[in-house]
């Protein structure tokens, strides 16, 4: 019979919002819950992007399919002494991501355009505006769907990696044992790893939210025992209380 759980590694940083589910599934589980970033991300320099030969000021529009894509972009812009011209238009991927950008411009309507939250939704905005080069600037590691879509509908784009995903040093918790490890990418697990190249998984209980996360962990050769999203189970938070409850 599994053990019960007590302690459990978030491998993401800590909300910042109080009203955290996971929060509260520490209250009332009385369990402990930390949080740890297992990956983070890290700009490329101005020197290995010039090697990509991508002239930005080529570009009438940018793809922002997260914050970091917005970070990253105006970082680069920056360190190249690139002056953004006004008529820049910006498509993002949700309203948060637009919001998002007042940080570095002016916040003109007619200039940004956002989906709901899918990159399907901001598709059918971009369509309508078939004329512009597009920039998308993005991670080492990508969707492939987003430019398969961009292909499809033909749309002239231009694809720059501005920033990576890197493994953290996670050595600090070589002596810190968990009951239950969540992950949320498979660079999570690349980087559980890369770290513990002898980790035993034993009897620590593993949670994986997404498909491509829980395949990352069979393939791996450790054992799954919490997957979200599921039906009746949307989010990591409500999958670890089943599991919990289950386990009592």
């Amino acid at each position: 019979m599994a053990e019960k759980v007590k302690s459990i590694l978030i491998s993401q940083p800590e909300p910042s919002s109080e009203k955290s589910p996971y929060f509260e599934l520490s209250e009332k589980y009385k369990l402990k819950i930390d949080f740890r970033p297992f990956i983070h991300v890290e700009g490329v320099s101005a020197k290995e992007f010039r090697q990509e030969r991508v002239n930005i000021l080529e570009h009438t529009a940018v793809i922002l399919t997260s914050r970091n894509a917005v970070d990253h972009y105006f970082r680069m812009c920056e360190e190249m002494r690139i002056t953004v011209p006004e008529t820049m238009k910006y498509f993002c991927i949700s309203e948060s991501t637009a919001y998002y950008l007042q940080k570095y411009v002016v916040f003109r309507k007619r200039k940004i355009f956002h989906g709901k939250q899918s990159f399907g939704d901001l598709m059918d905005v971009i369509k309508k505006h078939k004329s512009e080069r597009f920039l998308l600037p993005c991670s080492d590691i990508h969707k492939q769907s987003i430019t398969d879509l961009l292909e499809k509908h033909n749309i002239k784009y231009s694809k720059s990696v501005f920033y990576r995903t890197v493994c953290s040093d996670l050595s600090d918790l070589a002596d810190v044992n968990y009951d239950m490890l969540v992950f949320f990418s498979p660079s999570g697990i690349e980087s559980l790893l890369k770290n513990f190249p002898d980790f035993k998984q034993n009897n620590t209980r593993i949670a994986a939210f997404g498909s491509t996360t829980a395949d990352a962990v069979k393939k791996a050769g450790l054992k799954l025992d919490v997957h979200a999203p599921k039906p009746g189970l949307p989010s990591m938070s409500m999958a670890i209380e089943q599991y919990i409850k289950k386990h009592k």
